[in-house]
Order: C-alpha cells, then sequence, then structure tokens
C-alpha cells in the first residue's frame, strides 16, 4: 500500500494549521481584553457551572444587603421614635407626682389636665408614625393604613399583632418593628405582677402609696382585701369575704399579708377596705385618660381628695410600667440593630470570599496569557513562512 502525498493536501494541511493558530491567538485577545479566561461555558464546563452558582450567591447577599438597609431604617426610626415616647413617659410622671400635693389649686391642676392632653395627642401621632416609606411603623404586617385611631374618645388599635422577620445574611433573620400593640397596648397595672386599690365605699383619708410583692415571694397569686375596723386595726380577708387574719399598723410601717406588701398612710376609717389583686394591662391612652379623669374630679372634702390621691398613685404605678414598657421595646430594638450590624460584617466576608473564588475561576492571569499569546504569535508566524516556502516550490524548478 502507498501513501500518496498531493499538493492540494499540503497546501490543506498548510492552511488548517494557520487557521488553527489564528483562532487560539484571537481566543487569547479576547482574554486578555476581557481579563476573562472563561468567554464560553465550553471553556470549562465545570468552572463555568460553578461560576453560575457563586453569582447567584453573590446576588443573594446584594438582596439581603437590602434587606437589611430597609429594616435598619425602620429599628432607627423605631429607636427615635421610642426616645421620644420615653420622655414624654418621663414627663408625665412628673406632672403625676407634682398632682399629688394635696394643697394644689383647681387651677394648677387644669394647667396639668392640659399639658397631659396635648401629650396624649403626641403619643397618639407618634403611635402611628410612618418609616418614610409610606408604611406605618407600629401596624405589623397590616401597615397600609393608621395603626391606631380615635373612636368615641377612645383609642383603637387596627393594626396585627404579626412582627415580620427579615432575611439579613445566610440563614440570618431579624425582627422588623414591633407591633404597636406590643408596645402601647397590654401594659401590665401595679408592679407588674400584683396591683391594688381602695375600694369605691372609703370614708377615711387612707392612700395606697405602694403595693408590690414582698421579698419573699409567697404570694400565690390570688386576691384578697384589708379592711380596716379602726385606723390602726385591720382584718384581712379572702376572695370569698372570709375573714382569714388580724394585725395593726402603725404610722409608717408597711403592711405585709400572703406574701405582698402595702403602705398605706392617713387615717383610714373603719370600714374601708383596699383589695389586693394580681394585675391587669391597661394601654397607656387609657392610663393618660383615666389620669385625666382623676384631676378632673372634685375634691371637695377630705375622702374625696383621698380618692383622688388613690387614684394619682395608681396612675403613677401605671405610668412607670408604661415607662419600663419603651424601655424594653428600646432594647429589643437594639438588639437587632446589633444583629444587624454583625450580618452586615458576616455578609462582608462572604461576600469576598465569594468573589475571591469566582477571580479564581473567571480572571485571567495576565503573565501566563502574554506568555501563551507570544508563543502562539511566534507558531502563527513560523505556519505562514512555511505556508510561503511551500507555495513557491516546484517541479520545474528542478527540471530547470
Amino acid at each position: 500500500m502507498s501513501t500518496r502525498i498531493s499538493t492540494s493536501m499540503m497546501y490543506s494541511q498548510s492552511v488548517a494549521l494557520m487557521m488553527s493558530k489564528q483562532a487560539k491567538l484571537s481566543h487569547l485577545e479576547q482574554q486578555i481584553a476581557t481579563g476573562s479566561k472563561i468567554l464560553s461555558a465550553k471553556d470549562d464546563p465545570v468552572s463555568a457551572g460553578a461560576a453560575v452558582g457563586l453569582d447567584r450567591s453573590l446576588a443573594a447577599l446584594d438582596r439581603m444587603k437590602l434587606n437589611a438597609g430597609n429594616v435598619q431604617n425602620r429599628l432607627g426610626v423605631q429607636e427615635n421614635t421610642l426616645a421620644q415616647v420615653g420622655d414624654m413617659m418621663g414627663r408625665i410622671n412628673e406632672l403625676t407626682i407634682y398632682a399629688n400635693n394635696p394643697a394644689l389649686a383647681p387651677a394648677d391642676k387644669q394647667s396639668l389636665v392640659t399639658e397631659i392632653k396635648a401629650i396624649r395627642d403626641n403619643l397618639l401621632s407618634l403611635a402611628n408614625s410612618s418609616d418614610g416609606t409610606g408604611r406605618y411603623l407600629f401596624g405589623g404586617t397590616n401597615d397600609g393604613d393608621p395603626p391606631f385611631s380615635q373612636v368615641g374618645g377612645k383609642i383603637v388599635y387596627s393594626g396585627d399583632q404579626t412582627q415580620r422577620k427579615v432575611e439579613i445574611g445566610p440563614d440570618t433573620y431579624v425582627q422588623d418593628a414591633l407591633p404597636g400593640s406590643e408596645i402601647f397596648l397590654r401594659i401590665p397595672t401595679g408592679d407588674g405582677f400584683v396591683d391594688g386599690g381602695p375600694a369605691a365605699g372609703n370614708t377615711g383619708t387612707g392612700v395606697l402609696t405602694n403595693v408590690t410583692r414582698d421579698g419573699s415571694s409567697t404570694w400565690n397569686g390570688q386576691s384578697f382585701s384589708v379592711r380596716f375596723t379602726a385606723a390602726d386595726q385591720y382584718e384581712v380577708l379572702d376572695a370569698g369575704g372570709t375573714v382569714v387574719g388580724t394585725g395593726n399598723m402603725k404610722t409608717g410601717d408597711d403592711i405585709v399579708v400572703n406574701g405582698v406588701r402595702m403602705h398605706i398612710d392617713g387615717k383610714p376609717a373603719a370600714g374601708d377596705s383596699f383589695a389586693v389583686t394580681p394585675s391587669s394591662s391597661r394601654d397607656i391612652f387609657g392610663t393618660l385618660d383615666a389620669l385625666i379623669g382623676t384631676l378632673e374630679a372634685d375634691t371637695g372634702s377630705p375622702a374625696k381628695l383621698a380618692v383622688q390621691q388613690n387614684a394619682l398613685q395608681s396612675s403613677l404605678r401605671d405610668v412607670a410600667r408604661a415607662a419600663e414598657r419603651m424601655i424594653d421595646s428600646r432594647a429589643a430594638g437594639g438588639a437587632q440593630l446589633k444583629a444587624l450590624d454583625n450580618a452586615a460584617d458576616m455578609r462582608e466576608a462572604n461576600g469576598v470570599t465569594l468573589k475571591t473564588t469566582l477571580s479564581q475561576m473567571r480572571d485571567v492571569d495576565y503573565a501566563d496569557a502574554m506568555s501563551q499569546y507570544q508563543l502562539e504569535s511566534t507558531a502563527l508566524q513560523a505556519a505562514q513562512t512555511l505556508f510561503s516556502q511551500m507555495q513557491s516550490m516546484s517541479l520545474f524548478n528542478k527540471i530547470r
């Protein structure tokens, strides 16, 4: 068997070699110009597929960064709003303490009422704060309309009690602003566990200035009452009205009964009683409404003045609980803001890692690419020289 080497075959091989070198050279030029060594998936199918996955991870990080920015804005507005509410509650506390002065003139009390009403209106405005994007801050997930409104003189909450969770990092979530029901509603009365107050028919001047659990914490959560048989003597009645104990009260001393500590100033009349009950709950607006009603009440007799002072003492306890709620709410928001800072660091670290990995997969090594370019350029020149020499070859040259 013999192999025939024809002139056309040699031409074809030379042209194919030059075209191959030109294609390789063109590919290297594109890599150098774009800085990417993967111009199409066929260049490195495995790396190309992995790079797409990394691109998606980077896009997810960008989306989480946007989420974090939005929730950080809302939590920042919440912090500023609650700080203002806390200042207002501090002012309410000052006004309530001032109102406890028995010698206060009716005109002075009316001035207090005017200021407290103004504060109440400001609180309602703050409770309907917007985050600046048209969404109401304290409406929960129902944040398209103002969450608080006044109906028949009472404040009504129309938001929901859901608190969004927002993804701000891989498997990392923070809670959005608190719903208004958790800030302005359901605030415990008394000391947060136990509460107390005078009976409606009291005729003496006894004022319950403090009621709280005793340090022994033996209160079983049951209601009871302390009924005075004389200014310095009392009996203890359970919730059914049965006498279960007796005692004497010395001026300036506390009464400690069933794990509850009470302090009563003034002189209770025989038959006066003070009830002790588990704490209930009241919204912040109801507390202010009760305080306004108390200050507007008639105090034309010592007994009526004692009723007012008892109510003011109750308001002081309720205002203190409302102020604590603001502090707790601010602390919860601060914890979320701290989580946002930590998530930002994590996103930055993950982003750097992903971009470094992508760079290793995609970015061209310029030193290696230039070396390859020089090598392919030289090979192309050699192929072109060979083709040129082959074109000049002819049997007629040998004949001559």
